[in-house]
């Protein structure tokens, strides 16, 4: 069989540098290329030791254009997904997509694109095994107790917030329980928005900050208890399992697969 054709696009960014190392690892992958406007020029050698002598672009298109992938990741910013989505799916590349910060309408997009151009595609707020069995377990409990609340801590480089892991939780958690969570108005505040924003009762909260991967604490209460699901990241190889399972799996698919619970469950 033949080995699957990747493009990275965002290859410049820790994100993306770490997809080249496991697609470069994997038997059954092929690196083809790489898009990122940071590093046009530069060879994918010069982001990781032994990568392919192969020039990066400056958009997916002139990436897919030189080097025909059957499979396009994209670790890039909000501003730049959809639009490397189109040109992709419009070109029939399947995609798996660990970008966050799409909106719900965006999603709607997505799943009219791949219904369009009759291409898969996977977008997962977090491609983390431990992180989806942290969403499944938080909305397992989110029936048996009445607040609820979301910390979740990211590297101060990232542009979003909440995380889109920390607002698919919250959604599960809401659409589980069946009605919003009790919440307590606050009648004066010294600080305003010390109790973060809100997503069906559940107050999530966002802190960016050096030293920090990806972390996610949800936090239930009821009379005379609490119980806490966290998860924490101590690097990010551990989201590498679930993005090579994704571009495995993908081109397998029908239309827009959003969350990595589909996947795993199959596996």
């Amino acid at each position: 069989m033949a080995a699957i054709r990747v493009l990275v696009s965002g290859a410049g960014g820790r994100m993306g540098r770490t997809v080249i190392e496991a697609v470069m690892a994997a038997a059954d992958m092929a690196l083809v290329g790489g898009a990122d406007p940071a590093h046009v020029g530069d060879m994918l050698s010069a982001l990781v030791a032994d990568a392919p002598e192969v020039a990066i672009t400056e958009t997916v298109a002139g990436a897919m254009e030189a080097t025909k992938p059957d499979v396009m990741v994209d670790f890039t910013r909000p501003a730049a997904v959809m639009g490397n989505l189109r040109t992709a799916l419009a070109a029939r590349v399947a995609c798996v997509v660990g970008t966050t910060g799409f909106s719900h309408g965006d999603i709607d997009e997505v799943a009219s694109l791949c219904r369009e151009y009759e291409t898969p595609a996977v977008i997962a707020p977090n491609f983390s095994i431990g992180a989806n069995l942290m969403m499944k377990f938080a909305t397992e409990a989110a029936a048996l107790m009445d607040y609820a609340a979301i910390i979740e801590s990211h590297h101060e480089n990232k542009l979003d917030a909440p995380s889109g892991t920390a607002k698919a939780t919250a959604e599960r958690m809401a659409e589980a329980r069946g009605e919003d969570f009790e919440s307590r108005p606050t009648e004066h505040f010294a600080l305003e928005g010390v109790r973060g924003g809100t997503v069906s009762g559940v107050s999530v909260h966002s802190i960016r900050m050096a030293g920090v991967v990806a972390n996610q604490r949800v936090v239930f209460g009821g009379p005379g208890e609490t119980l806490s699901i966290e998860h924490i990241t101590t690097g990010r190889e551990c989201f590498m399992p679930g993005v090579l399972l994704a571009i495995r799996e993908v081109r397998e698919l029908e239309g827009l697969v959003y969350g990595l619970e589909e996947l795993l469950i199959n596996t």
